[in-house]
């Protein structure tokens, strides 16, 4: 060691064991520098959106978002309680803590339980109880996984549909959907990663339901319209080769380039130019995949498309496996998009029109999937913001047969199929009037952890640093609700 050392001082023109080290010291930490700065510029040049390694091995390749919008009933739906036909109309027992209730629209519990009028069966192998609202679905509870205690912060609509897309009630987080695509990257460099489709209404809260918030822009979701061209200004105009729009493309990205320099943190600049590229790679692919005359009559009369009822839904379900099929990794379909499920006056007339409207077009989804071996790889997703109390919304005037239902995020019911979930079983529960869960409680972080790791991303480990604080997408909470697929 003195023989090294005595070399190396007189290599480095050194005449003390304590210069050396001073200056090796000195070299090491520009060392260091050098690799950090080299790591900044490869991490500023590399795609944002190319594949990425996923944590754990993935169940699913893409996700459908079946979002029923405004908050459908678990009581009449998915959660039969028979507590309620036998206090039917009386004041909500003091056991079930009532006076703990904060209600959006001020329903009284003391305006009396009200009993569901749907007749509930046991359907398939499995036995899982649906109501007369939901014969399609119905039809394939041995392939849903149903969860009956989930729970949310939110008391209104924006808060609620905020929380269940972004993990927070309030705006300004990233949406699941920008997420995923920042952790897995795109698998379809000619389409969107994340696609949003709404029916007749714009969704409560806009674009912060699907945008990136503190991620780069890039990862926002895009919104598709209905009708035949869910693509505004996708073709080139009249006249313009693809030769002057690939030219007049590079021109801009170059232009681009030299004003964002010296605004690295502009990821707006940095997503617009991306967007350019992408609209130009869709205009040759992005018209075939969103063409549903290419599917036979079979296929559309499966998803309702030959009803009135179920045209809208069932084309944006169709649509959905389209997209999905050609790679695109998250899609969000809304079913009430503005809060159509909300119903506080009169819940028979409402849920038997969303109900209608959706049943079939999400039925002829699982089947179409399932038909086609995609079912195995597609983790579809179903559910509202929150549901609707046990105990009636009275307005005055009105018959029992019209009494509405509130708000209630305190037990509500959501169900997933495909990507890797076993199917026919239920989990959790609310109490017996089905106001709160009471077993296996899962809040809507659990429900995003587990959808993240369906895909393969751990939520512990899909972080982005900001303000010096590893963000994440479940915040400070989330669980893996592992019955799902064990």
């Amino acid at each position: 060691m003195p023989d090294m050392l005595n070399k190396l001082k007189h290599h480095w023109n050194v005449t003390s064991r304590r210069e050396f080290f001073t200056q090796a010291g000195s070299g090491l930490a520009a060392i260091a520098l050098a690799a950090m700065l080299d790591e900044d510029a490869r991490a500023a040049s590399v795609d944002p959106l190319a594949p990425k390694k996923p944590h754990v091995a993935p169940r699913a390749k893409s996700v459908i978002w079946c979002f029923m919008e405004g908050g459908p009933s678990q009581v009449d739906l998915f959660d039969p309680k028979p507590m309620l036909d036998q206090l039917a109309l009386q004041p909500v027992p003091a056991s079930f803590h009532p006076e703990q209730l904060l209600t959006a629209q001020g329903a009284k519990p003391s305006d009396g339980l009200f009993p569901s009028r749907r007749q509930f069966k046991q359907y398939g192998q499995s036995g899982l109880w649906v109501s007369d609202w939901l014969p399609c679905i119905a039809e394939h509870v041995d392939d849903l996984a149903v969860v009956r205690s989930v729970t949310s912060d939110a008391v209104n609509h924006v808060g609620g549909v905020c929380q269940m897309n972004t993990g927070d009630i309030l705006a300004g987080r990233p949406s699941m959907g920008a997420w995923v695509t920042y952790g897995l990257g795109s698998a379809a460099r000619n389409l969107p990663t994340f696609i949003v489709m709404q029916d007749d209404k714009e969704i409560l809260g806009g674009v912060q339901n699907y945008g990136s918030g503190f991620l780069p822009a890039t990862y926002q979701g895009s919104l598709f319209r209905q009708g035949d061209t869910p693509i505004l200004n996708l073709k080139p105009p009249a006249g313009t080769t693809d030769a002057q729009q690939r030219s007049k493309l590079d021109f801009l990205r170059d232009l681009n380039g030299l004003y964002g320099r010296d605004k690295e943190e502009d990821t707006e600049l940095d997503a617009r130019t991306r967007s350019y590229e992408l609209a130009y790679q869709m205009q040759s692919a992005a018209p075939e995949a969103v063409d549903l005359s290419k599917e036979s009559e079979a296929t559309k009369k499966l998803y309702g498309m030959d009803d009135p009822e179920t045209a809208v839904y069932g084309a944006n379900c169709l649509m959905a496996r389209r997209l999905v099929e050609r790679g695109v990794r998250f899609v969000e379909v809304y079913s009430g998009s503005g809060s159509g499920w909300d119903a506080h006056q009169n819940v028979e007339k409402n849920h038997t029109k969303w109900c209608r409207a959706s049943d079939k077009p999400v039925a002829g989804l699982l089947a179409d999937l399932k038909s086609r071996g995609m079912l195995k790889d597609t983790l579809v997703v179903w559910g509202g913001e929150f549901g609707r109390t046990p105990f009636a919304q009275v307005t005055a005037g009105q018959s029992v047969d019209q009494y509405g239902r509130d708000h209630n995020p305190w037990g509500f019911t959501m169900w997933m199929a495909g990507g890797g979930v076993k199917g026919g079983q239920t989990i959790g529960s609310t109490d017996d009037i089905g106001l709160r869960a009471i077993d296996e409680p899962h809040h809507v972080h659990d429900i995003h952890a587990s959808v993240l790791y369906l895909l393969g991303l751990d939520h512990l480990k899909t972080t982005y640093l900001r303000n010096g604080r590893a963000e994440r997408p479940t915040g400070t909470g989330g669980h893996l609700i592992e019955k799902l697929w064990a």
